[in-house]
């Protein structure tokens, strides 16, 4: 299972489309609210998610975890002990940990991206702690992909859909989207 968190401030662009790429790849999805299954995202917009953070519980289903930006969404994603325990155990059971535009700040705060070449969106540089920074619009390192902002959301998508469906699957897909 792969999960996506959203919390109210979630840049909306980031979290949808990330996750219509993952579903268009036919990758098994969970959206995970954080203090609700409906949030507010950073523009206005209301996105209903599966469930609730709090009453799902991470375990050996858990493929990857992926933490859209947005303010203050990265920042009520990042204080969530709930979305805390869930990175925590990808961490520890080295599963893919993504994260885009202000996200990959909880990553560098976590020490995560400690050795590891990560990008985000302007000005959360220093947030990247112990991290090279590349300038680039998507990067992996090891089982971490970051990516920059919502101008890069589908690629990011398509990145994360390489790493369980392949490369051919994500370029189909990138292909019938009209690229």
């Amino acid at each position: 299972m792969i999960y996506v968190f959203m919390a109210d401030g979630t840049e909306e662009v980031e979290a949808v489309a990330t996750i219509d790429m993952l579903r268009r790849a036919e990758l098994d999805v969970m959206t995970l609210g954080i203090g609700s299954q409906m949030v507010v995202g950073s523009h206005g917009i209301g996105l209903v998610c599966d469930a609730d953070v709090k009453n799902i519980q991470p375990d050996e289903t858990l493929q990857a975890v992926v933490i859209p930006g947005g303010m203050p969404g990265t920042l009520n994603i990042e204080k969530n002990q709930h979305a805390q325990a869930f990175i925590d155990y990808a961490d520890e059971h080295s599963k893919l940990i993504c994260a885009i535009c202000a996200a990959p700040s909880v990553l560098g705060h976590k020490g995560l991206l400690k050795g590891k070449k990560a990008t985000c969106f302007p000005g959360f540089e220093k947030e990247l702690e112990g991290a090279e920074f590349v300038d680039e619009g998507v990067v992996m390192d090891g089982n971490i992909i970051t990516a920059k902002g919502a101008g890069v959301a589908i690629e990011f998508g398509l990145k994360i859909a390489e790493q369980f469906a392949g490369k051919d699957e994500a370029d189909k897909i990138y292909a019938s989207i009209q690229k």
